[in-house]
């Protein structure tokens, strides 16, 4: 067993115990009290865009139903038949009016509503036996959508998700409100890597520090304008909510010419301009910050980057959107999904699609460079002298705790939160902290749920 209170206490120093980037204990409370507590990303409404389309999504072990039904209503139906509890529906995507369990034959409405019982009569004697009214699949406790994006959460006490994503919310529209229409989003791909989740999300969450190191490469064969990796450190980090993220500096122009310098067409400029705020604007235009990548906790991250494709020597800008869903202590599928504005014309959606291959998914080169990275940590963390190490997460900080670089005033970053230019772990000591109040408080034990009885659900026990 870890030392709960030794481990916590630690990381709330910015020392992390080596070991809980591969650790099946730590995981265990993880599954509980992270991923049990937590508003996880499940879908976007552009994957279910008509009546009856479907995706099947977990969170960890527990698979939902992500739908839409008739009257147009998203639900998060868990994915386990009221009866014998097989898997109701086993394919991963599509559109149907009703599921039917392959185990038995029970159906239910693609609202969750139980429809077909097989022989009801005779192998229960009718509704005096099993009373089919109100019964229903069992729904996730909470669902919420925020531009599209559809989060769950598994607490029956979680806060609504927009106080959850707190001033967070300001930097998701740059990724997924470009215009009236939102966005699109294709995919996910999807794979494993023997790495531990945690390691992606902070990765994406603030770390600039190891793009010069990392992903040279990339850099030196002329994939961006930016000549030299090591510019990332002009960029500002930011911490809003519940997420933080990266920036690139801009070169000097207006908001029009930034948002061109990164590839956007004037069309597209012009509903970004009529959908953000003035400090959405600001934080391009007049502060010169272009976001680049984030995470929102526990496990969804985000990026943006603008390459050349083509032979050309301009640049097209792409998003993706991506998951770390954990399947134990040391391993991870990750879920990667192209994003676009919906309104964008089609050849940029081509070009931008092209973009996001060559650079992420599971082909991409920045995935490649990073996994290697991941893979070899998760590896060496394993071990029993990882148990002896602390490792140092106080980059940007004095051993006093003073500051190297302090905040940024409201004039220099108009956005919300904090944000700081130059190297530093601020945003990963503050994921760290999210993950560390979450693992020290124990989950309220859920109410059990028996179906079919007096023509309602009742908690078992009772």
């Amino acid at each position: 067993m870890i030392d709960q209170a030794g481990v916590l206490g630690s990381v709330r120093r910015g020392m992390i115990p080596a070991h809980i980037y591969n650790d099946e204990h730590v995981f265990a409370l993880e599954r509980e009290r992270v991923f049990g507590r937590a508003w996880t990303f499940v879908a976007h409404e552009s994957e279910i865009p008509s009546a009856g389309d479907y995706v099947v999504r977990r969170v960890l072990d527990d698979s939902f139903i992500v739908v839409r039904d008739e009257k147009g209503e998203i639900y998060a139906h868990f994915n386990m038949c009221l009866h014998r509890g097989m898997q109701v529906c086993r394919a991963e995507m599509g559109n149907a009016s009703h599921f039917r369990c392959p185990y038995h034959g029970w159906s239910y409405r693609n609202d969750g509503r139980i429809v077909g019982l097989p022989f009801h009569q005779d192998a229960y004697g009718g509704e005096a036996g099993f009373r089919r009214k109100s019964q229903r699949l069992l729904r996730a406790p909470n669902i919420g959508s925020h531009n599209g994006m559809i989060f769950i959460s598994l607490a029956d006490d979680a806060p609504p998700l927009r106080d959850y994503l707190g001033d967070f919310a300001f930097y998701l529209d740059y990724y997924t409100k470009q215009s009236p229409s939102g966005i699109e989003m294709r995919g996910p791909q999807r794979w494993r890597v023997k790495a531990n989740w945690k390691i992606g999300a902070e990765n994406f969450a603030g770390d600039m520090y190891h793009t010069p190191q990392t992903h040279t490469s990339v850099v030196e064969i002329g994939l961006f304008r930016e000549p030299k990796a090591e510019k990332r450190r002009d960029g500002a980090t930011y911490w809003a909510g519940n997420g933080g993220g990266t920036t690139y500096k801009l070169p000097p122009g207006d908001l029009d010419e930034r948002l061109r310098y990164v590839g956007y067409p004037d069309e597209m400029i012009t509903r970004m301009k009529r959908e953000w705020s003035r400090e959405q604007c600001d934080v391009i235009g007049r502060d010169g910050f272009m976001i680049s990548a984030a995470t929102v906790f526990p496990n969804l991250s985000f990026v943006h980057n603008w390459p050349r494709v083509e032979d050309s020597e301009d640049v097209v800008p792409f998003i993706s959107v991506r998951q770390w869903q954990p399947i134990s202590h040391d391993e991870t599928e990750i879920l990667s999904w192209f994003a676009v504005d919906a309104e964008a014309p089609e050849e940029f959606k081509r070009l931008s699609y092209k973009a996001y291959l060559m650079c992420f998914g599971s082909t991409g080169m920045f995935e490649q460079d990073d996994v290697e990275n991941w893979v070899s940590l998760t590896n060496t963390a394993a071990g029993s002298m990882a148990r002896r190490l602390m490792l140092n997460s106080r980059m940007g900080l004095l051993e006093d705790g003073t500051e190297v670089s302090p905040a940024l005033p409201p004039e220099r970053f108009s956005g919300p939160g904090i944000a700081r230019t130059g190297y530093s772990e601020h945003n990963q000591r503050e994921l760290l902290l999210r993950w560390a109040d979450h693992m020290e408080r124990p989950m309220p034990k859920a109410a059990g749920v028996e179906v079919g009885v007096n023509g309602q659900r009742a908690e078992a026990g009772k």
